[in-house]
């Protein structure tokens, strides 16, 4: 008697990619994944989530959720968290049944007001009992927005303590460090903004969904972050002759606002062509453990093209964080263009 084979089509026809959205809460991150559909990240799914329903009519965003009808009349909540966490109570059942199935959610906000400050950890904290990975992006108000609003400053202050307590993985792009662009017209300045985020979203995708020589799956991404604290996302790209330029490039040129901790970690996946030497691999991962000061933990993966090229594209997950206070991450400063990761 022999045992049953199963033919490559039985596990081929499998879907194997995982299910990702990027879902924005609020006006902020409703125009953020407008954003982001406009640049393209092909098979991620996009949400809008508001309590104003004229925003969220103006939104180009196909799919749309409005929260809190019967409560707020879809007339937005005032900067008022406590009146959207009522409200998104009646169409709680309905949010999660949408993101449920996904596997990575990629939740934006800006905060301060009330509709993202209220959902950004509300939503991260119920995706948190499901297999579903939340990644929330927190997009820090401008300095002027906080300093003589002591309402809009308390929300901030409640939002960024309650994802700290949550852990995993956190991006938070500071809107203060978009004041090296400010001879850009304002919409421009945002769009700079939101097509960084699309970096991060897109390598990110790139990194769990295609197969590598050395794989960082998604299991492998969650494996990681389950030991490694509070982490974020960076992202680096520079001439295949550099590889410390490029670490350099991705830990310190960028609108993240995270300082390390005494015991980082860090997941390092890197993008080449046929010419990606053994040495140029490991001149990245030295960088890197001299640029995170010897972390607890340095895990890698690699992809090479079959052609060459002549750049270089770094992911990295970075465990271990501490955040700066709500007031140094919006304060003006001289060194505005200061590297985002230091001791």
């Amino acid at each position: 008697m022999t045992a049953d084979r199963p033919t490559p089509n039985a596990w081929g026809s499998l879907d194997l990619a995982p299910t990702i959205g990027v879902v924005g809460l609020g006006g902020a991150g409703s125009e953020a994944v407008q954003d982001l559909v406009a640049l393209g990240i092909p098979g991620v799914r996009a949400i809008a989530v508001n309590t104003d329903a004229a925003r969220l009519l103006r939104t180009g965003v196909e799919e749309r959720i409005l929260l809190g009808q019967r409560e707020l009349r879809g007339r937005g909540s005032g900067g008022d968290r406590s009146l959207v966490l009522q409200a998104v109570e009646e169409g709680r059942d309905e949010l999660l049944r949408r993101l449920r199935p996904l596997e990575i959610v990629f939740l934006l906000a800006g905060i301060g007001g009330g509709t993202g400050s209220a959902l950004l950890p509300y939503l991260s904290r119920a995706l948190r009992s499901t297999s579903t990975l939340a990644v929330p992006v927190v997009f820090l108000p401008f300095q002027v927005e906080v300093e003589n609003n002591r309402a809009r400053r308390e929300n901030v202050e409640a939002t960024v303590s309650e994802l700290e307590e949550l852990g995993g993985l956190l991006v938070a792009l500071a809107n203060e460090k978009l004041r090296r662009f400010e001879t850009l017209p304002i919409h421009r300045v945002f769009q700079v903004r939101n097509a960084y985020l699309h970096s991060l979203v897109s390598s990110l995708v790139d990194m769990v969904e295609n197969p590598s020589q050395l794989n960082v799956d998604l299991a492998s991404l969650k494996n990681h972050l389950r030991e490694s604290g509070l982490s974020t996302l960076v992202v680096g790209e520079y001439h295949v002759s550099e590889p410390e330029r490029l670490v350099q490039q991705a830990l310190s040129d960028s609108l993240l606002d995270y300082h390390l901790s005494d015991r980082p970690s860090a997941l390092v996946h890197l993008d080449g062509g046929s010419n990606l030497t053994l040495r140029t691999l490991n001149r990245v991962l030295q960088s890197m453990s001299q640029r995170l000061n010897h972390p607890d933990r340095l895990v890698f993966g690699t992809r090479v093209r079959p052609e060459p090229r002549e750049v270089v594209h770094l992911t990295a997950v970075i465990g271990g964080l501490r955040t700066r206070s709500v007031r140094d991450a919006v304060e003006t400063s001289a060194e505005i263009l200061r590297p985002a990761f230091v001791h």
